[in-house]
């Protein structure tokens, strides 16, 4: 049936949808008189994945101002195997202004899923679980392991403390036994399917929401 004929259109599968163009093309009008702006972002526009308050900031003007309201949350992940999700973790840990993200284990890690945003925040580098642990108890941050092992507490109804550092393992294997000694308590995300675990990158995600949901909106488990 023809649309002459009472249907519909047949669809077109040739036409491409629209690009979405993210960000905001040059600056219009007199240029601000403001150190934070960089030059070349108000010339050429700024197609950055950031907040509209930060468009035409520099890089350093967005971290210096995100260092004066940083959280005191620290996010660290075993890398013993190229970890393809660390990326997802630094992401997440920017997008909570987390005080830093910790990398233990080998120095190299896959940048791609931090999409830059590790330009925002400090990422810290560990040797090993014994060099984060030392590191995290001469500034009183108790590490707190999130892992569905053995003895493990429900993160739904453990009160995280303010100023932690939450500790994730390598993707599959999951923490080492060293980073689960290491831990004050290990923590556990509810799961009902039939998979024995999930993604780190959405265990982290997961974790870091239950922190903002404890002490920015002063919800208790």
């Amino acid at each position: 049936m023809t649309q002459g004929e009472g249907g519909s259109a047949p669809e077109r599968e040739d036409v491409a949808a629209p690009e979405r163009v993210v960000g905001v093309g040059p600056w219009e009008g007199p240029w601000p008189d403001d150190p934070r702006y960089d030059p070349e972002l108000l010339r050429e526009g700024d197609r950055r994945n950031v907040v509209d308050a930060y468009r035409y900031w520099s890089n350093a003007a967005i971290v210096a101002d995100l260092d004066t309201r940083r959280n005191p949350l620290h996010v660290a992940v075993e890398n013993w195997q190229h970890d393809a999700n660390i990326g997802s973790v630094v992401r997440t840990a920017n997008a909570v202004n987390a005080a830093g993200a910790h990398v233990v284990g080998n120095k190299r890690w896959n940048r791609r899923g931090a999409m830059v945003t590790d330009r925002y925040l400090t990422v810290h580098h560990h040797a090993d679980v014994a060099a984060l642990a030392d590191w995290a108890a001469g500034r009183g941050l108790p590490l707190v392991g999130i892992d569905n092992v053995d003895g493990s507490v429900p993160l739904e109804t453990y009160d995280l403390p303010r100023a932690c550092v939450l500790l994730f393992g390598q993707e599959g294997p999951g923490l080492s036994d060293e980073a689960v000694a290491r831990c004050t308590n290990v923590l556990a995300i509810a799961q009902f399917g039939s998979t024995r675990s999930i993604n780190v990158g959405a265990a982290a995600a997961v974790a870091m929401h239950a922190w903002v949901r404890r002490h920015v909106f002063g919800q208790r488990p």
